[in-house]
């Protein structure tokens, strides 16, 4: 290696020290409200208003105890909340996967009457912002007597306008229309082809969207909110605000519910870490896995 192509090698990294220093700059902002919640997590009320550092541990770490009391208070109330999110989450994420992906395949491998058209007002659901639509939804669901009902949360929640273009657009993209047609010159039918040609080709894709719909369905707050009224149907988010709710007007008596409320709010991170980095490694891999067999 000559003299200049060193110095060129030493240079390099300087050129992008702006960006690096931005890049942990956002891993700190990110970091350290997560940080606050599992530090406050061990703490007990007197730990948690005792003006002490925020950051950082008190002497009496006590996460056990703390997750009795989550999982003991008002009978176990927070258990069927997590158990709730983990349905509607499970329910929505995937129900929502298998239309985007249907949709999104036939939008973009077929032709016939009205494909522009409802694919225009697909595309336009996508700028109609979700909360608009609790209402509506509220209504409608009523009329059919389905409020209070998981079925008011689940249903809702298997319309994906934004997984359908994502399908589409991978779709269009990578799955060759040369190996659709070899595969129906060999014989295959369409849903041969698709499951054993296209569908492998979509992996990344269709793991994204389930991903997305998943926590989607997870973090939804507003329209369970609206919707139930009973609060053994509740999902984590929304029996967390009622919590909250509590706390503040200091009607839980002697129980202090901050302490529980961060303690809920962490473990009801955990699941979606865990999806993520269950789901992340069927991301990579190449387009064209499984396109030739």
């Amino acid at each position: 290696m000559t003299a200049p192509s060193r110095t060129a090698g030493r240079q390099r990294p300087q050129r992008h020290l702006p960006l690096q220093v931005l890049l942990g700059f956002l891993v700190v902002y990110f970091l350290v409200p997560f940080w606050w919640v599992i530090v406050n997590s061990s703490k007990d009320a007197p730990g948690l208003f005792g003006g002490g550092n925020t950051l950082w541990f008190t002497d009496q770490i006590d996460y056990l105890g703390n997750l009795t009391k989550l999982f003991t208070y008002d009978g176990g109330i927070y258990g069927r909340w997590i158990l709730n999110s983990t349905l509607y989450a499970l329910a929505g994420g995937v129900g929502a996967t298998i239309l985007s992906v249907l949709a999104g395949y036939g939008f973009a491998k077929y032709r016939f009457a009205g494909r522009r058209f409802s694919f225009s007002v697909m595309l336009g659901a996508l700028m109609v912002p979700s909360t608009a639509l609790v209402i509506p939804t509220f209504i409608m669901f009523s009329g059919l007597g389905l409020t209070n009902t998981i079925w008011a949360v689940i249903l809702p929640s298997l319309l994906n306008p934004f997984g359908v273009y994502l399908m589409h657009i991978y779709a269009r993209d990578a799955v060759p229309e040369e190996i659709l047609d070899a595969a129906r010159v060999d014989g295959a039918g369409e849903l041969r082809t698709f499951f054993r040609v296209a569908f492998p080709l979509m992996r990344p894709a269709v793991v994204t969207v389930l991903l997305l719909s998943a926590v989607a369905s997870w973090n939804n707050y507003f329209l369970p909110l609206a919707m139930l009224s009973d609060n053994r149907l509740f999902p984590v988010t929304v029996g967390l605000g009622v919590w909250q709710g509590i706390a503040s007007a200091n009607n839980a008596g002697s129980t202090s519910l901050w302490s529980l409320i961060i303690l809920g709010a962490l473990v009801s991170v955990i699941p979606l870490i865990i999806a993520f980095f269950t789901l992340q490694r069927h991301w990579r891999g190449g387009l064209s896995v499984g396109g030739l067999r």
